[in-house]
């Protein structure tokens, strides 16, 4: 047992050194002497030295006395109420040691100090004078009058505006003078409502008068703390006896208690409902994701305690995690420059003035207590789950009746432009940048019953002040703060563990236990190992989460939590690590297993309650009762008017003390017998039911239960997966009783569960266990055991293969009567059969770098077989090595039952019937061997230019890849893309024969065999078609045949997709202005679709809905060309950007007009077009300037994209219609010249004004917002 307090402390001013002025703090002159800090010192400690906590005399007097020391008069409130506030100091190894000062003012009756305030008082007011004189006079005339003895500029400085000069003024002759001293206790655990119960009375206990002296001394008190009070063991409490309110009263007690671990949470007595109360929900849970994030904290307050609360709250919030960084709650004046530190820290910062420069403002978290403000760092990740989060942690405030500030005006107000900001009336869609505006449009609405509004909350305290209760779990006996605070402590601490409980359930499966035997050999390469598994992780995630995790992934202190993992493996175990495993093995548990089987939405804490019982066991029943208080003194000092140095030889000695002589409290009754919680009871229960025995029957039946219970789970997670994906919304599974629709759980949750049931699935009946997953090592199992069979199998099939491409080559040599030479490999344009392997599958996986463990391969595998539609041929293929089922597994085992295996097989099965992505979108730092194949409209033609793509996709999109020359099928390998959205193809237009006509291009991804066709049929060079050298393609996913091959669609005659019609003039067959209407409405409403849904259920991307062939380009193309007097009026052709153009030069004109001769007080519509007639030329001159290689319709796409994303869509066709070049390009029935027709389409584009569009790089070309410039 550990001593409650280590040392007693007085700090203050030292008589014999004089006044020194506090260098550390700055240069102080400009300020009066009352407000300079001066160096402060330990006046004396008690005892001198405890060997486990040696004493920093430094740091403890400047922590005591944070602000320096300060003189004051009796003008100001120095006989108020002395001021509490507690502190932590870090020592060199890491430990922290907690102190807790109470500071006060006494009168100083010293006389050569009161002299030296007095000469330092004059030498300021003679020095300022004398400096001011020149600009004084100058001023004298704009400054009014002035004193002599005090300068204007004097009064002005104050720090006190409201006390004014008289305050910052001493006078020896007038006034007392008054400085600060504290009292001090040092402690090692942090009890924070005893130490301030004990530093307050002892305060009061001080001998002013003739008749205190008779009381117990201030040695006693002392004495009695730092000697005989030991802190209780664990899961046990102690009653404690503490110096009365006053010396004539009875003593004071407090219960200090210790949980239990790995039952409970650890100890924390500081009020996280002050904490909330101070900055509301919201900021808390942004600073609580800052801290997690590792970014800079910068707390600031006037208060010193406020700065300890909310650090010491915020980071116990953390638990199981630790905040590994430089952690100041309360930085001296004199460590200012500490805040440049270019580390993560978290630090507070007590000042009256909250102009704090900081270097590294973009990854700082800046919070005012006082003022209830945040600023937070740029581009910061949202917490998962947040709104539900956020939700309970409302809930429990209202269950506590914790009345939280209103968040809505304490937010700072960040503008955000919109990015048709040239564009007025618009209404402002406010873009979610940050956490900070997230959490402003997300914030969940007030629960029924809370407490949250100020009249809700005086109406409850008036009726809780009658004895009723307002909520059933609200307890009727009178209780006192503290044991409240406690209580909320424990609450809201065990919902936020539960958060961590949940993201992290599985983690363990994801370490990478190292393979040195040697504790030491792994301490020394420890920073060059990678220990855990995260890209296996992050793919159970669901993808709105993966952005956090993946950086908290990389943070220190999940890193610290991993290495203490690997640490328990040589014994060494870290207690909130102990209480983290502990968590999650209720939770497995609970869900009815060691393998878990996760929760598809959103779980709220279970387990306060099950706390809070044996929190309140301890407080109401203390264990122990600590010694009484005794008279220690014999000769008593008279009485004094200050707090006194105590008596150094008495508080040195130690007494000895029976540990095991400490009377129990008299509240506890003989026999009682306290058990766990029953829920916290689940290991002691099974082990008992283990203990009995267990007939044959019985397993067997205990047996067949679990099987059927697997085989009815594979029927639940089949249904439920293709529901999800099919986009049966609203649909819930009688063999799941949650509430939650199918269709609104996302598709990488579902298939991270699919992983875990498999795994329980492998884990059942096994021979002997090999590994962390069962599936992975059955199919290394299976792999060592076909190793040669697959030799034998490859190089059979790579024979034949030989043998029909040369039959094939000779053929076509007979047929062209060609050289042999003519045919190469790399002018093919048909792409090579894809071997299709369980084993070539497993060896792709084995060789992905940033997955490291069984349990990571074993779910990239079944991703990968899913996304193929292989999953089920696989297992079959599997589960068909009956030597090898037998040699792994029992008869019981599930796998080994025929009928129910094939039933599960079925169900597999099932899963093809709908395409997923799980593996392309889950990897992104994989690398994808891409095999691309262009296909000339004229076989085996090729360019003299040097030819180039660009490959773009959900994920990202490689740089510029060089075409080999005379080649038409070639690889290119990069990380991974995603799903293929679009290509660009272009060339420099070099050579003799630059001029080429590609008809489509084919890009298959070689692992996981899909095959995308991105459609041409347009020329790429100058001097033909419309003289673009480069082109954008849309990419379609081709379908697989029952051979398992991607077929082409929609082919012309000799295998090449018809070319679309171009716009040079009209169409073929031209369309109808109802066909073109009942096109153009269906692919708008389709954009606004897709716009309005979750992620998980677009099976399409927003630049297929536009550029693609049935696109909004493509219609809106139908559109401009329906009554164009193309080739028909003018010697040559027109393209409908030369109409865009003509337009643009006359809005130029127009605007020239506008600057020169007209008013500038115009009625609301004209400056409504004359703002479009801006931002029309803005976007042509900008497409103009940035797209060189780009032909005229290539211009004409993009300008459509751009002006959708700009809001000018619908805004620019009734200035165009109005255009006299509109006149001269147009026939009557046009669009744009038929009043219905116009007024359809404006009608019709009006809702894409309220979307707010985000293109591909691919496809604006470079080309910003206006809003970013």
């Amino acid at each position: 047992m550990s001593k409650f307090a280590d040392y007693f402390v007085i700090c203050g001013l030292d008589f014999n050194s004089g006044l020194e002025p506090d260098r550390l703090s700055g240069d102080n002159l400009h300020c009066s002497p009352l407000e300079r800090p001066y160096k402060t010192k330990a006046l004396a400690h008690y005892p001198d030295n405890v060997p486990s906590n040696p004493f920093d005399g430094s740091a403890v007097s400047m922590l005591c006395l944070p602000s320096g020391l300060r003189f004051r008069t009796q003008k100001h409130s120095v006989t108020q109420a002395p001021n509490f506030h507690s502190f932590v100091i870090t020592r060199e190894d890491g430990k922290r040691c907690y102190g807790f000062s109470l500071v006060f003012y006494e009168e100083v009756r010293n006389r050569d100090i009161c002299s030296a305030m007095q000469t330092l008082q004059a030498m300021y007011v003679t020095e300022l004078s004398s400096g001011l004189k020149v600009r004084q006079v100058q001023q004298t005339q704009s400054q009014g009058p002035q004193s002599r003895s005090l300068p204007r500029h004097f009064k002005i400085s104050t720090p006190n505006p409201s006390g004014g000069v008289s305050l910052t003024y001493y006078d020896i002759s007038k006034d007392k003078l008054f400085v600060s001293k504290s009292i001090a206790i040092i402690c090692q655990v942090p009890n924070v409502h005893a130490a301030k119960i004990f530093l307050e009375n002892l305060y009061r206990c001080v001998p002013r008068k003739q008749s205190s002296i008779n009381t117990l001394s201030l040695e006693s008190y002392v004495f009695n703390l730092l000697y005989e009070v030991q802190l209780p063991s664990a899961g046990k409490s102690l009653l404690v006896h503490l110096p009365p309110n006053d010396p004539h009263l009875p003593l004071a007690n407090a219960v200090i208690q210790c949980p239990a671990a790995p039952l409970e949470l650890p100890h924390l007595d500081y009020s996280l409902r002050l904490m909330f109360i101070w900055l509301g929900v919201d900021i808390v849970v942004q600073l609580f994701t800052c801290l997690l994030l590792e970014n800079q904290v910068l707390l600031r307050s006037t208060d010193c305690q406020r700065l300890m609360v909310v650090a010491e709250g915020i980071t116990a919030l953390l638990f199981p995690f630790a905040w590994p960084h430089v952690y100041v709650p309360i930085l001296p004046a004199s460590l200012h420059h500490f805040l440049d530190a270019p580390v993560p820290f978290v630090m507070g910062l007590h000042a009256s003035s909250d102009n704090t420069k900081v270097a590294s403002e973009a990854s700082l978290c800046y919070i005012d207590i006082d003022k209830c403000k945040v600023q937070l760092p740029e581009e910061m990740a949202a917490f998962p789950h947040l709104e539900a989060f956020t939700a309970e942690i409302y809930s429990a405030l209202d269950k506590y009746g914790i009345h939280v500030p209103n968040t809505e005006t304490t937010r700072t107000s960040q503008e955000i432009m919109s990015r048709s900001c040239t564009l007025p009336n618009r209404p402002q869609n406010r873009r979610k940048l940050s956490i900070h505006d997230t959490l402003d449009s997300d914030r969940p609405p007030s629960p029924p019953g809370s407490a949250r509004t100020e009249a809700l909350q005086r109406i409850a305290d008036i009726v809780r002040r009658t004895g009723v209760a307002l909520d059933k779990n609200e307890m009727t006996q009178p209780t006192d703060s503290y044991v409240e605070d406690l209580r909320f402590n424990n609450s809201l601490r065990e919902i936020f563990l539960n958060r961590f409980v949940h993201i992290f359930q599985s983690y363990e499966n994801f370490v990478i236990l190292p393979n040195q035997h040697d504790k030491e050999d792994w301490f020394n390469n420890r920073d060059s190992m990678q220990n855990f598994d995260k890209a296996s992780f992050l793919s159970d995630q669901p993808e709105q989460h993966r952005l956090f995790l993946w950086r908290f992934l990389e943070s220190q202190m999940f890193a610290t939590l991993i290495d203490n993992k690997i640490l328990s493996t040589w014994g060494e175990l870290d207690n909130n690590l102990l209480i983290f495993d502990y968590r999650i093995k209720l939770l497995r548990q609970r869900y009815g297993g060691e393998n878990l089987m996760r929760s598809l939405c959103y779980e709220p804490c279970t387990s306060a309650h099950d706390t809070q019982r044996m929190l309140d066991r301890r407080l109401n029943n203390p264990d122990f009762e600590s010694p009484p208080i005794r008279e220690i003194l014999s000769n008593r000092n008279t009485f004094s008017k200050c707090f006194p140095l105590l008596d150094r030889e008495i508080l040195n000695k130690t007494p000895v003390v029976n540990k095991g002589s400490i009377p129990r409290a008299s509240a506890l009754k003989k026999g009682a017998s306290f058990s766990r919680p029953g829920c916290l009871n689940i290991e002691k229960s099974a082990n008992k039911e283990n203990n009995q025995e267990m007939t044959p029957a019985l397993i067997a039946q205990a047996n067949w239960t679990f099987v059927e219970k697997l085989l009815k789970d594979c029927k639940a997670k089949t249904k439920r997966m293709l529901l999800a994906k099919l986009g049966a919304e609203g649909v819930t599974l009688s063999s799941n009783n949650s509430v939650d629709n199918s269709g609104a759980v996302e598709e990488s949750t579902l298939v991270a569960s699919l992983c875990d049931f498999l795994e329980r699935v492998w884990s059942h009946g096994m021979q002997k266990k090999r590994g962390k997953s069962a599936l992975w090592a059955h199919l290394l199992a299976y792999q060592e055991a076909h190793k040669s069979t697959n030799k034998l199998d490859s190089q059979y099939y790579s024979h034949v293969r030989l043998i029909l491409a040369e039959l094939s080559r000779l053929a076509l040599r007979l047929e062209n009567w060609t050289s042999p030479n003519t045919e190469n490999k790399s002018m093919r344009t048909d792409l090579p059969p894809l071997p299709e392997s369980m084993l070539i599958d497993m060896a792709n996986i084995q060789a992905m770098s940033d997955v490291k463990t069984g349990i990571g391969m074993a779910r990239a595998w079944v991703r990968l077989a899913l996304e193929k539609k292989q999953l089920s041929k696989y297992f079959r293929m599997l589960l068909s090595d009956h030597s090898l089922l037998r040699g792994q597994y029992k008869r019981s085992a599930f796998l080994r039952c025929e009928e129910e295996r094939e039933q599960f097989l079925y169900h597999l099965l099932s899963l093809n019937a709908v395409d997923y992505f799980c593996f392309t979108s889950t990897y992104p730092t994989t690398v994808i061997p891409y095999r691309v194949v262009l296909v000339p409209t004229k076989k085996g033609t090729t360019s003299s230019a040097n030819v180039w793509i660009v490959l773009s996709g959900t994920l990202s999109e490689t740089k510029r890849v060089a075409v080999p020359r005379a080649t038409l099928n070639f690889e290119h390998r990069n990380q991974n893309l995603g799903v293929l959205t679009t290509m660009r193809i272009g060339h420099d237009n070099t050579g003799m024969s630059a001029k080429w006509m590609i008809d489509y291009v084919l890009v298959r991804n070689e692992i996981t065999g899909h095959t995308y066709q991105f459609p041409c049929g347009r020329w790429l060079g100058r001097g033909v078609d419309d003289g673009s050298t480069e082109r954008l393609l849309v990419g379609t996913l081709m379908p697989r045949t029952a051979n398992e091959e991607p077929t082409l669609t929609n082919t012309g005659s000799m295998g090449r997709k018809t070319p679309r019609c171009q716009s040079p003039g009209p169409p073929r067959n031209e369309m109808k202005p109802s066909q073109i209407q009942h096109m153009l409405g269906d692919c708008v409403n389709n954009i606004v679709k897709w716009h309005y849904r979750r992620n998980s259920e677009r099976n399409t991307t927003l630049t297929a809905l536009l550029c693609g062939d049935s696109g909004l380009v493509k219609c809106l193309e139908l559109v401009f060309l329906l009554g164009f007097k193309s080739a028909r009026l003018f010697v040559f052709n027109h393209y409908l950007w030369d109409y865009f153009v003509r337009v643009k030069e006359h809005f130029e004109m127009e605007l020239l007009e506008e600057g020169n001769g007209r008013s500038a007080s115009l009625e609301r519509n004209h400056q409504e077009t004359v703002a479009v007639w801006r931002c029309y030329c803005h976007l042509v001159e900008e497409i103009q300037s940035a797209s060189k290689a780009l032909g005229k319709d290539g211009k004409f796409q993009l300008f459509i994209c751009l002006s959708v994303r700009e809001h000018l869509l619908h805004r620019m066709l009734l200035p165009m219609a109005i255009c006299k070049v509109t006149t001269e390009m147009y026939e009557d029935n046009s669009f744009l010249r038929n009043r219905g027709l116009l007024t359809f389409l404006r009608q019709i584009l009006l809702p894409l004004d309220d979307l707010d569009v985000v293109l591909e790089n691919s496809v604006t070309h470079g080309i910003s917002s206006p809003a970013i410039h």
